[in-house]
């Protein structure tokens, strides 16, 4: 009598799962499925970093209970920290967590508040960071010389801390910077440091203040005898949009 064997599921020979990856991606929708947590989360998606204080507000919680979701999301790598003097500023990890989230997004059907910043327009633009430029003008500047391959995070250090390429070196010669001199100077070279209005970085540090330095001599931007405002000229709107493809509205500068 003929036998008929039936093919049956045996799970622990079917299943080939790494428990390992298992408890990692839980932890992560452990530490993304917590709503206070989604909101920060999601306000920083626009790639403004922001305080703890202003997270707490996004998130609906005390400062105390967001100290402990930020702890939380830092321990998962999902936000990353970066102080600067009294504040500490929050941002996502990467651009694999904002990926992520965007997928999410996705799912849900749902977009994420775009951040407005309240700085008035004329400080918003351009203005001193102590010896260096921030402001719109000085993001869009640290992003072009990143984007570039002008600017790179040093490689032996254990801090933010920005190094200039030898291709940087060169083209920023042209503007009269000269990069050995500056990084013998005694002090830090070169940091990415938070704008307070834009919540992205621009240049700190010594490369910054010969940067600025280099831009006032040229008569690219002026300075404001009575604030921290920097002027765009017509010559330096012109100039920085032929060199780095920086489009900068008029902020009532001379056009010389």
């Amino acid at each position: 009598m003929p036998v008929v064997c039936t093919q049956q599921f045996v799970y622990d020979q079917s299943m080939n799962v790494n428990s390992d990856h298992d408890l990692a991606v839980s932890q992560i929708a452990g530490a993304i499925g917590e709503p206070a947590r989604a909101r920060i989360l999601y306000s920083l998606l626009d790639g403004h970093a922001r305080t703890s204080t202003e997270l707490a507000i996004v998130a609906e919680v005390a400062p105390s209970t967001a100290s402990v979701h930020l702890n939380r999301l830092r321990d998962a790598h999902l936000v990353k920290m970066a102080a600067q003097g009294k504040h500490r500023y929050y941002s996502l990890a990467g651009e694999n967590v904002a990926n992520a989230l965007e997928g999410l997004s996705v799912l849900a059907g749902l977009s994420p508040n775009k951040f407005i910043p309240n700085t008035p327009m004329k400080l918003r633009a351009a203005r001193t960071c102590y010896d260096h430029i921030a402001g719109r003008l000085g993001v869009l500047l640290h992003n072009y010389f990143k984007a570039a391959g002008w600017i790179s995070a040093a490689s032996t250090d254990t801090e933010r801390a920005y190094d200039v390429t030898p291709k940087g070196t060169k083209q920023f010669a042209l503007l009269g910077i000269d990069v050995s001199e500056t990084r013998s100077l005694r002090r830090k070279f070169a940091y990415p440091c938070v704008d307070w209005s834009e919540r992205r970085p621009h240049i700190g540090g010594a490369f910054g203040a010969a940067l600025l330095k280099a831009m006032l001599r040229l008569k690219w931007i002026a300075q404001d005898l009575d604030s921290r405002c920097l002027q765009i000229t017509g010559r330096g709107r012109r100039e920085m949009m032929a060199r780095f493809g920086i489009r900068l509205e008029d902020t009532g500068a001379p056009h010389n």
